[in-house]
């Protein structure tokens, strides 16, 4: 005969210690949802309506409380420059072939968000890691000269040679990385950001047309990191804001394409072939249903 030693066996949980466990499954801080009630981090949603802008709301959702003027204008500003970058890009144009298959709205921008993953999509967050490693290394004081080298050198052995937010396959200067970080500029003018990753970015910026001979400019996704930086952002969000703005050009373009119509659209004409690299024409040997042995 064996006899449990182990420890005693717990009493059973009452009803209400199950309501309880069941209540604990989620926990959030973000909104509390009573009947006929809506509250957003402490705010009732009705106080928001018509007196908070979208760029507000994202903020308080993301950071548990209301933006400033200027904050606010700097994150729109921000947002506002990403929308959209044309039919080529392939996000946009996966959810114009997508509603072309028969995908509804909803459908086509899932499978265009989906496609912004860490080389189309994933710059911005990966600049934002470059800059704050780089303001890590510096401490309290200025990151110096030596210290962004030092910064880019450690990216460069972690994640290749690519330089996330700088250059620009179509745009010699980005014309939206030239107005956002004019904006930024005047924000630190008014103190209403300190400019330490500008400056860190301007930095990153010299030594790689040192390197390079020529210059690289900061693009969109520069320009976005150092916004998202300077404004206190986390870097993976640098990556879901970007994606939050996207969203409203993947939904025009969408949207767009169900207007003109179209089946199975793919990502090029069919009057424009593509490229075969295989072996030349060949049929198989004796009576050509089974090969030769």
């Amino acid at each position: 005969m064996s006899v449990n030693i182990g420890k005693p066996a717990k009493p059973p949980k009452t009803a209400d210690e199950r309501l309880q466990d069941a209540s604990d499954w989620w926990t959030t801080s973000i909104i509390d949802i009573q009947p006929g009630k809506i509250g957003v981090r402490g705010y009732p949603i009705q106080d928001l309506i018509g007196r908070i802008r979208f760029p507000d709301m994202v903020w308080l959702m993301l950071r548990g409380e209301l933006p400033t003027a200027a904050q606010s204008a700097l994150l729109e500003a921000a947002m506002v420059a990403a929308v959209d970058h044309g039919p080529h890009a392939p996000s946009i144009a996966i959810s114009r072939m997508a509603v072309t298959c028969g995908l509804p709205l909803n459908g086509a921008m899932a499978s265009a968000i989906n496609a912004l993953d860490d080389v189309h999509g994933g710059a911005g967050e990966q600049c934002m890691e470059l800059f704050v490693d780089i303001d890590q290394s510096a401490g309290e004081d200025e990151a110096t000269a030596e210290q962004i080298e030092a910064g880019i050198d450690r990216f460069i052995a972690a994640n290749g040679k690519i330089i996330p937010g700088f250059g620009h396959r179509w745009h010699g200067v980005d014309p939206r990385a030239v107005r956002l970080l004019q904006l930024v500029r005047e924000a630190q003018a008014n103190g209403e950001v300190g400019g330490r990753f500008g400056r860190i970015a301007e930095g990153v910026e010299r030594i790689m047309q040192a390197r390079k001979g020529s210059p690289i400019p900061m693009n969109i996704d520069g320009a976005t990191a150092v916004i998202y930086c300077e404004l206190g952002f986390e870097s993976p969000l640098g990556r879901g804001l970007f994606i939050l703005s996207r969203s409203v050009g993947i939904l025009a373009h969408a949207w767009e394409q169900t207007q003109q119509g179209g089946r199975i659209k793919g990502p090029m004409s069919p009057g424009i072939p593509y490229r075969y690299t295989g072996v030349e024409p060949r049929s198989l040997n004796g009576d050509g249903d089974t090969p030769a042995h």
